[in-house]
């Protein structure tokens, strides 16, 4: 059977991040499959290609996917990649597959809800009036405020060691314009970006940060982003108490969001003995597998 590959044009393209796109159809024109290819942009990850492939149920186990992975890759390769990685859930034909390609396993997330009517802000008022001596906590809406921008920005650097096992995600520089942007980009697109930040006494600075996406409309699941606390300032318990202040106010403010959604590497014990502690439910785990070209 001959499948034809057709690469496309993806809009989807960001001031980090552009995609290729390919097609695959059947000789009656009926498309088979798909494949997209985010090339990483800024520097410290223009090294880093992500792949992404679907092949529709009937057509699985004839080469489809494979025609789809070999053109993705040569495109990777054409655009100088080293790496290549990919998310299929553990034990599943897409990791067989990725695997069977010479693709590795190198970090695994353990994904987790937290049921907001199971909740009790009785118990999270709790957590956020402990006392935290040298710190305390404060919060924005959007994009952070202009006197807080160079120090939000400069602690972003918590999430430098943030485990990631083997993969080779390269690194990311914060700047205030970048901090700018990422907000700006939850707003463009309709949804709602809170951040609870924990401030040192001593100099006022920001010492860690966790960020919620709420959709626009209020409703179903919430998203957390980065959360992350210096090194020079962890073991003080400062990501459990901003996460509950985060879980507070989402509980206050939207009264019909259902759930908040997080995921962990699974060797971020400190991080997921928060989530547990809190009341996170895990929901299932995904896989990110590597291909070294």
């Amino acid at each position: 059977m001959s499948i034809r590959i057709t690469p496309l044009i993806d809009p989807q393209t960001t001031p980090s991040s552009r995609r290729l796109a390919w097609l695959a159809t059947l000789p009656a024109g009926t498309p088979a499959g798909s494949a997209f290819l985010r090339l990483f942009l800024k520097a410290g990850q223009d090294h880093l290609a992500e792949l992404d492939v679907h092949v529709h149920p009937a057509e699985r186990r004839k080469g489809v996917g494979s025609l789809l992975l070999g053109a993705a890759l040569e495109a990777a390769r054409q655009e100088g990649r080293r790496r290549v990685i990919a998310q299929a859930e553990p034990g599943s034909a897409a990791e067989a597959f990725l695997s069977a390609h010479g693709f590795r396993t190198v970090l695994t997330l353990t994904y987790a809800r937290l049921p907001l009517a199971r909740a009790s802000l009785d118990d999270l008022d709790a957590i956020v009036r402990g006392a935290h001596p040298g710190y305390r906590l404060i919060s924005w809406d959007g994009v952070v405020p202009d006197e807080l921008a160079r120090t939000f920005a400069a602690s972003r650097r918590a999430m430098d060691d943030m485990p990631m096992d083997d993969t080779d995600f390269g690194t990311v520089s914060w700047d205030v314009d970048r901090v700018r942007e990422a907000a700006l980009a939850v707003g463009k697109r309709g949804d709602f970006l809170h951040t609870v930040a924990a401030v040192a006494e001593s100099d006022g600075s920001i010492v860690g940060f966790t960020e919620l996406v709420v959709p626009g409309d209020g409703k179903g699941d919430a998203q957390h982003y980065g959360t992350g606390v210096l090194p020079e300032h962890r073991g003080h318990g400062l990501a459990r108490w901003m996460k509950a202040e985060a879980i507070r106010q989402a509980r206050e403010r939207y009264p019909y969001l259902e759930g908040l959604l997080t995921d962990t590497a699974d060797s971020n014990r400190p991080m997921r003995a928060v989530n547990d502690a809190l009341g996170y439910l895990p929901t299932h785990k995904m896989a990110t597998l590597q291909l070294d070209l």
